[in-house]
């Protein structure tokens, strides 16, 4: 079976597993995902929506944000890890925001990464998320499963992302990271993975993956 065959067989599989992929993060504009996301690195989708209703009480704009005095935003965001460098990274970010974009978040890839603590994962999310520009945002998540099923040799991220958009449709990016993330979560884990119980891998899944579990 060829990359692209396998590719339309599981991309089958997950939209009849996941035909709604609601976004995980909680946010009400494209500033208060691009913090959301921000804040996600290294930290759990559910921990940052702890997080944010609180961070958004005190300011869920840039105008408002850069009124925030920098320890406040740490002592808030604490719980997300990496915090000296997240609460930095917001405060500036929104400082750039009201001095070059008048508040706004601008939806341009080159735009977005220039930003203080905005990463390419990061800007993708918001440009697939926030402006429905297709995008496939590649975590650490997505980069493992899309090496378990074949579809990229697992090299790096980058190499990873560019693999997938050569294989799916492009109309069909912002919907399919979000399928991926979540079949990784139920079906697909880091750990304790049974490639023989997986809907995909054991259909499509490396011949290592068997290898190892046998």
């Amino acid at each position: 079976m060829t990359r692209r065959a396998k590719a339309a067989a599981i991309a089958q599989i997950l939209d009849q597993l996941y035909p709604e992929t609601p976004i995980p993060l909680q946010h009400t504009d494209p500033y208060t995902l691009l913090v959301a996301v921000l804040l996600s690195a290294q930290c759990t989708d559910e921990r940052v929506n702890q997080v944010t209703p609180r961070l958004f009480a005190l300011a869920d704009n840039p105008k408002d944000m850069v009124n925030v005095p920098l320890e406040t935003i740490y002592e808030v965001i604490r719980p997300c890890g990496l915090a000296p460098r997240k609460s930095q990274a917001i405060a500036e970010l929104s400082r750039i925001l009201v001095e070059k974009y008048d508040g706004s978040v601008p939806a341009a890839f080159e735009a977005l990464e220039a930003l203080p603590g905005v990463g390419h994962k990061t800007a993708s999310v918001v440009m697939s998320q926030a402006f429905g520009v297709p995008a496939f945002p590649v975590d650490t998540h997505i980069h493992r499963l899309a090496w378990r099923w074949g579809l990229s040799n697992g090299k790096s991220v980058e190499q990873t992302e560019a693999d997938l958009k050569k294989l799916f449709p492009r109309s069909s990016w912002n919907k399919l990271h979000l399928q991926i993330i979540f079949f990784g979560r139920q079906y697909c884990p880091a750990r304790g993975h049974n490639p023989r119980a997986c809907p995909i891998c054991s259909l499509y899944g490396r011949k290592e993956l068997f290898k190892e579990k046998s």
